[in-house]
C-alpha cells in the first residue's frame, strides 16, 4: 500500500495558514496536523465555528486531509508550558474543555482523530490518583468523540504519565477497551522511551495506531530533530505502518523548527518517499 505524508503545522508557526498550506500542497504532501494555538486555528478566539469553516475550505482548496493536535504549550496557561492537564492538581476541567473544543473542530474541519497526552504527573501524587484523574477525564470525553464521529489518539509522551505504548493500552483496559479510545504513535518518542526498537512498537500496536507523527530522535534524549539527524532506522518503520495498513496521515513532527519549514518541509518528504522505497525493496526489515 501507499503511504501518506503529512506535516505539522506546529512547525509552520511564521507562516499564515493560507501560505503555509500552499506551499505544503505545491510539495505533494497528502494532508496537515493541525495543532490549535494561536498562530492557525486558536480555539478560544471569537467566531470558532466561522473560523473553523474557513480553514476547513482552504484545506479543501488545496486537497489537503487533516488531523487535528493539542499539544500547543501556552493556549491554556500564558505562564506555564502545557498547564493544565489531564492530571493536574487543579484545572482539568479547562483542559477537557479545550479537549471538547478540539474534537467538534475536528468534526467540522474533516479529521477523523484528535491527539492528545496526559501531561506531566505533579509531584507527590500518587499513582493511582493519577490513573483516576485520566480516567475521568477520558471518560467525559467518550461520548462527546462518539457524538462526532472522531476517534481520540493518545500519545505517550517522554516525561509524562501516560509515556508508553503500555500506558495506553492499560488505560484502555482500565476503560472496558473503548472503540474511540485509541493510539497516537510519535517515531521518535519510540526511539526515546520505549524498549523494542519503532518498527517493532508499530506492528505490536497494530490497528491500535490511530494517528502517526514522524521525527528522528536519540536514545533517551526527547529532542524532535529532523529525519536523519538522530538513530531511527525508518525504511522498517515506513514497513511496519504498512504491514498494519495503516491509512492515515504520517505527519513531521518539527515543532522546532518554523525558522526553516519551506526547507524542511521540502527535504523531509524527498526523505519519506526516499525511504518508503527503500521499505519496499527490504521489507525483511521490519523484524529487524
Amino acid at each position: 500500500m501507499s503511504l501518506r505524508f503529512g506535516y505539522g503545522l506546529n512547525g509552520f508557526t511564521d507562516h499564515r495558514l493560507e501560505d503555509a498550506l500552499a506551499l505544503l500542497a505545491d510539495l505533494g504532501y497528502d494532508g496537515v496536523a493541525l495543532t490549535l494555538d494561536h498562530a492557525h486555528l486558536d480555539p478560544f478566539a471569537h467566531h470558532l465555528p466561522a473560523r473553523t469553516a474557513r480553514v476547513a475550505s482552504l484545506l479543501a482548496r488545496h486537497r489537503l486531509d487533516v488531523v487535528v493536535e493539542t499539544g500547543a504549550r501556552y493556549v491554556l496557561d500564558a505562564r506555564r508550558k502545557h498547564e493544565p492537564t489531564l492530571v493536574s492538581e487543579s484545572g482539568r476541567e479547562r483542559r477537557i474543555d479545550l479537549l471538547e473544543k478540539a474534537i467538534r473542530a475536528a468534526a467540522d474541519v474533516g479529521s477523523p482523530v484528535v491527539s492528545f497526552w496526559s501531561g506531566i504527573a505533579p509531584r507527590g501524587s500518587a499513582r493511582e490518583e493519577l490513573w483516576s484523574r485520566v480516567e475521568a477525564g477520558v471518560t467525559a470525553l467518550l461520548p462527546v468523540a462518539e457524538a462526532h464521529g472522531v476517534d481520540l489518539a493518545l500519545e505517550p509522551e517522554p516525561g509524562m504519565f501516560v509515556e508508553r505504548i503500555s500506558d495506553v493500552v492499560e488505560l484502555r483496559r482500565r476503560l472496558g477497551d473503548p472503540d474511540r479510545l485509541r493510539l497516537t504513535v510519535d517515531v521518535g518518542h519510540l526511539r526515546c522511551t520505549e524498549d523494542a526498537d519503532p518498527a517493532a512498537c508499530v506492528l505490536g500496536a497494530g490497528d491500535l495506531v490511530a494517528n502517526v507523527q514522524i521525527d528522528d530522535m536519540r536514545r533517551g534524549v526527547h529532542e524532535h530533530l529532523p529525519l536523519g539527524e538522530g538513530e531511527v532506522d525508518f525504511p522498517p518503520v515506513l514497513a511496519a505502518l504498512a504491514a498494519v495498513e495503516f491509512e492515515g496521515l504520517i505527519a513531521v513532527e518539527l515543532p522546532r523548527h518554523s525558522h526553516a519549514a519551506p526547507t524542511l518541509a521540502a527535504s523531509s518528504l524527498d526523505f519519506l518517499r526516499d525511504a518508503e522505497r527503500r521499505s519496499q525493496t527490504a521489507p525483511q526489515e521490519v523484524a529487524g
